[in-house]
């Protein structure tokens, strides 16, 4: 997880990569984030809850030695009414390791042939599960970019971990290093907050807690409440209004979220824990609105619309230089 911000959680991988731009400086493209895909710096893998989160590479093993084992334990249920037992899921580690190896990539549709041409029948879900569970174990990984021509890529491709990953970072503690990056990208922020980000039960959450006491990148600011030591300084030219996409950290990851968003809207922008989560428009960091746009062939160049659900609330100038800004990431 980059090193202020922890993991993007993304199952829209055009979202994902939008709110990664959307934190840095300046205009990045689209183009320029698929690049830290395709030279292997970053990574796209289901680190935790059981969806996908986008991380540097070096840290997906440490990450999912965190996560792993509870992601396929909350799995096995699945893996029994899909009749994925342990020789059928040890054939697909096989055959997909051959079909990989040596710096071979595959997209997901061709992993599921070569699943299919081994006796293992991926539909109703099975090759998808079968793939999730050799990513949760750290075999694979999805990599480098799919090009799609007139339109916003989509799909990446697979790749086996210990050869595309050449170094792993092994911080001390990964627990506690967990909790602290969570703390630096998304405090101020509680355990109970962590666990659910994390996927993790509550009591580790709090032993994550405990084991960071010491580290100097935080601190406790009240009880149980964390945030980081070094904050960010406020930018006086930012734009009050910031365009966000689906799934996006900022209203998703905590167990808390009317502190962004008012609780009449919540129902408007995802109203589950899990499920669909809109995309938003923030004001002074409070969610305002939703917009909407394609990212279909040919359709990614159109204006994005927005859908304001407190009125007064922005001004529609700095609704439009949001999107803008969006607009020149997804078509640069």
């Amino acid at each position: 997880m980059p090193r202020a911000t922890c993991s993007r959680s993304r199952q829209d991988f055009w979202a994902g990569r939008w709110a990664l731009a959307a934190r840095a400086t300046g205009s990045p493209t689209l183009r320029a984030v698929d690049r830290l895909f395709n030279r292997g710096v970053l990574v796209r893998a289901w680190t935790q809850r059981g969806t996908l989160h986008i991380v540097p590479a070096e840290d997906l093993a440490w990450t999912l030695s965190v996560t792993g084992e509870r992601q396929l334990h909350m799995a096995a249920p699945r893996y029994r009414e899909l009749g994925l037992g342990a020789d059928e899921l040890a054939t697909c580690e096989r055959v997909i390791r051959g079909a990989l190896s040596g710096g071979n990539r595959l997209t997901r549709l061709e992993l599921f042939d070569v699943l299919q041409k081994a006796g293992i029948e991926p539909s109703g879900q099975r090759g998808l599960f079968a793939v999730q569970n050799l990513a949760l174990r750290g075999i694979i990984c999805q990599g480098p970019v799919v090009p799609r021509a007139g339109g916003v890529s989509r799909d990446q491709l697979f790749v086996l971990t210990e050869e595309h990953i050449p170094e792993s970072a092994v911080p001390s503690d990964p627990l506690a290093e967990m909790f602290v990056r969570y703390i630096i990208g998304h405090g101020p922020a509680t355990a109970e907050d962590f666990a659910w980000w994390s996927g993790l039960t509550l009591g580790a959450a709090r032993a994550a807690a405990a084991a960071s006491a010491d580290d100097e990148r935080i601190r406790q600011i009240d009880d149980g409440v964390f945030v980081a030591r070094s904050m960010p300084r406020e930018n006086a030219s930012a734009s009050r209004v910031v365009a966000l996409g689906s799934f996006e950290e900022y209203y998703i990851s905590y167990s808390d979220r009317t502190v962004a968003c008012p609780p009449e809207l919540s129902a408007a922008i995802g109203p589950g824990k899990n499920g669909m989560v809109r995309p938003i428009l923030l004001a002074d960091g409070i969610v305002v609105g939703t917009w909407r746009h394609s990212t279909a062939v040919g359709r990614h160049t159109d204006d994005a619309v927005p859908e304001l659900m407190t009125a007064g609330a922005a001004d529609e100038a700095d609704v439009v230089a949001a999107l803008d800004r969006y607009a020149a990431f997804i078509a640069g």
